[in-house]
């Protein structure tokens, strides 16, 4: 489906720690608000520029897309002491919050990189988890996979309007 996206883990890392920096703050802040900050940059980059930005592949759960990858990428950037991951029990639930321990790399980035994660981080970062899961589930992608099956990339042209990030007008 995807044979054609390779991961590049630091680019990966990267793009979750720049994430993490911006928002590992905010209360709503959990790892499931993370995946799918995540996704939508790389499915919003996808659709704009027709190339993965991490290369990340990720796949359809029941709280919407998760990155195959995201244990390995944690545990890195913990190694690498870029971030803390803190684990917190709620009634009988983990809970996964993040905060950055320092900055992150930025020359790695494109001007179109950044532009294509702050606008993701400016329209979603707020959303609780319930509220991004929904939202997820109504992307295309996410709809036409099954529960465990690799979300396809190319899917993303044919987002409803309301999750297109790509002006096709001019095309």
């Amino acid at each position: 489906m995807n044979e054609d996206i390779e991961l590049n883990i630091q680019k990966f890392k990267d793009v979750i720690h720049y994430v993490i920096s911006k928002c590992g703050h905010k209360n709503n802040f959990t790892r499931n608000v993370l995946y799918k900050l995540v996704y939508f940059i790389d499915f919003d980059f996808y659709e704009l520029y027709e190339v993965s930005l991490t290369g990340e592949h990720y796949l359809h759960k029941y709280k919407g897309p998760v990155p195959i990858d995201f244990d390995e990428a944690i545990h890195q950037l913990e190694e690498e002491k870029r971030i803390k991951e803190k684990k917190e029990i709620i009634i009988t639930f983990p809970q996964y919050t993040y905060q950055s321990l320092k900055e992150p790399p930025m020359n790695n980035f494109t001007e179109n990189e950044i532009n294509v994660i702050e606008e993701n981080i400016v329209k979603l970062s707020d959303m609780s988890s319930a509220e991004i899961t929904n939202y997820s589930h109504g992307d295309r992608p996410w709809r036409l996979s099954d529960e465990n099956e690799e979300l396809n990339y190319e899917a993303v042209f044919y987002r409803k309007p309301e999750y297109s990030v790509r002006d096709y007008s001019e095309e």
